[in-house]
């Protein structure tokens, strides 16, 4: 039986967002979505089915990847979402929230309020965008489990001919489909765009013998021009955290096993040490206005990355490997 790659269903108060002028404004956002992640990502964006679901509060909604809840929220319909960008909540009369895809201080204020919002530096969305914000960070943090191997046949078919033939050679014979697909899904997990997938290719032929967790490695190193492209700052630097020597040192110790199936086996104390370490110095930099990568050795990134992502998903961790010799780099400090 089929189901849904993704679904949004709508409570009965919100129906008017696909049956009326707003209806139109959602599903041209979500196309502008696809157009969008395919250009920044090179992730194709599966449809996405909109339908009621009369077991929601009325003015509720749900977003569904594979069927499973991914995301929920409230929408208020003739009314418009503030923020204050200092993260404080809005001073205006209205209904105290919290903002869906991040987690934001926010209130749902009536539209005549929309020009002293506006006024006040605050940021101004109608529900449409609120729901289509919300899916866009639902299907980033998804789009690994969304990337099935036909999708990635289908990504294979768009390249020039000379790389669909370089794929043809490695795949099965030297690498599987799975490991293929593997190789691309780790790269979207971190939000790495997988549109230069001819570089890809060749870096994965390059390293073919080699266990997964290496394998991706070897792939980001070879798209290091394009990961220090997208986490620059504003003034065109790369703003870093290293990983202070000690702690190369206790991951390093810490990483278990034989190749191909290594775990890391931090003792608690360390790793509740390391997590606040790491916020502590996330913390410091945020007030400096900065939002830094946290860069360590390449043997232990994706440890470290895996460890990370469990208290600050967005924080981007990169290895020396992945910085290219043209990058200019800003250290904020260490960890």
């Amino acid at each position: 039986m089929n189901i849904d790659e993704l679904k949004i269903e709508l409570g009965y108060g919100l129906l008017g967002l696909v049956n009326d002028v707003q209806g139109k404004r959602v599903t041209d956002q979500i196309k502008a979505l696809r157009r969008q992640l395919a250009q920044d990502l090179g992730f194709i964006m599966p449809a996405v089915r909109i339908l009621d679901n009369m077991a929601l509060a009325n003015n509720g909604y749900a977003i569904r990847v594979k069927e499973m809840e991914a995301g929920e929220g409230e929408l208020r319909i003739g009314q418009l979402l503030v923020m204050d960008p200092s993260g404080n909540a809005p001073s205006l009369p209205g209904e105290p929230c919290t903002e869906p895809a991040f987690g934001l201080q926010a209130a749902w204020v009536a539209e005549a309020n929309r020009e002293e919002a506006v006024f006040r530096g605050y940021t101004v969305v109608d529900p449409a965008t609120v729901l289509t914000t919300h899916l866009t960070e639902v299907i980033k943090d998804n789009m690994s489990e969304l990337l099935s191997i036909a999708e990635v046949q289908k990504l294979v078919k768009q390249l020039s001919p000379e790389h669909q033939k370089l794929v043809e050679d490695m795949v099965p014979a030297q690498v599987s489909w799975a490991l293929f697909q593997r190789v691309l899904q780790n790269l979207l997990k971190e939000r790495i765009s997988v549109r230069d997938l001819a570089t890809i290719v060749e870096a994965i032929m390059e390293g073919t013998g080699l266990d997964a967790v290496s394998l991706v490695e070897h792939v980001r190193a070879r798209l290091a021009r394009q990961i220090c492209w997208q986490n620059r700052a504003g003034d065109g630097s790369l703003p870093i955290l290293a990983l202070s020597p000690q702690w190369e040192q206790a991951f390093s110790e810490a990483i278990m096993g034989e190749k191909g199936d290594r775990q890391l086996a931090l003792a608690p104390s360390q790793v509740h040490e390391f997590v606040a370490a790491v916020r502590t110095a996330l913390d410091r930099a945020a007030q400096l206005g900065e939002v830094p990568v946290v860069l360590t050795s390449g043997a232990i990134r994706p440890y470290v990355r895996s460890l990370v992502e469990r208290f600050r998903a967005q924080t981007v961790v990169m290895s020396q490997n992945e910085i290219h010799p043209k990058a200019r780099l800003k250290t904020l400090g260490t960890v």
